[in-house]
């Protein structure tokens, strides 16, 4: 079962990736651990990534593209893999199926975790981060014991600047310009499935469950 996951930031399909990774006992791979992988390994791929990376440019989709091949071609994937974070536009969706065809295969879904611009503005305005840990909280969904203060190491917590207001909105921007086209993109394919995100985290798996089937 291989499974694309699309939806804005914010809107929690990290989440529900992890989740359908833990159910189906496929590997949940985002972009960013790629890449991580590959800096950290001195990969050719990696250092080429890193090199864009270190000028602050976007890593080319070919560069990309290879690290995401290599990574899918491992043995743990034989059974599927849930993809997160990629492809983010069409150009990047075209060479995906176009590589996977050239292996006699293609995504089986496409999930669109949806929900509305202005309840993601407000979700993301209610995270907090610990800078020390790296363990992330919400002021209404998942509280700190303490407020403003971590529950693993004591330190307070913080409203990072990719989660203000302003900063979701220009990414909402973004998104909508390179990545919404997507959903069309794979309607057109036949396998996208769109769930209602704006309820209950275990409510929208649920409805991914009912797709992908138990």
């Amino acid at each position: 079962m291989k499974i694309i996951m699309l939806g804005a930031p914010g809107a929690g399909k990290g989440t529900q990736a992890k989740k359908i990774a833990e159910k189906y006992h496929i590997p949940h791979i985002s972009t960013g651990d790629i890449f991580r992988a590959n800096i950290k390994n001195g990969t050719e791929l990696g250092m080429k990534a890193k090199s864009y990376m270190d000028q602050g440019q976007l890593v080319p989709d070919d560069v990309t593209i290879g690290m995401l091949l290599d990574r899918i071609s491992q043995e743990d994937c034989a059974e599927g893999y849930v993809l997160d974070g990629f492809p983010r536009t069409i150009p990047q969706a075209e060479s995906l199926t176009k590589a996977l065809a050239e292996r006699g295969e293609s995504i089986d879904y496409a999930i669109n975790v949806d929900v509305p611009d202005q309840a993601i503005v407000t979700r993301m305005a209610g995270r907090r981060a610990c800078l020390a840990c790296g363990a992330t909280y919400h002021i209404v969904y998942n509280a700190p014991k303490k407020e403003n203060v971590c529950d693993v190491c004591g330190e307070g917590l913080v409203l990072r600047d990719d989660d203000k207001p302003e900063t979701v909105q220009k990414r909402l921007t973004v998104y909508h310009d390179q990545t919404k086209p997507l959903i069309d993109y794979y309607g057109k394919a036949g396998i996208l499935v769109t769930v209602d995100g704006t309820q209950d985290l275990n409510k929208v798996f649920e409805d991914i469950v009912s797709v992908l089937g138990a």
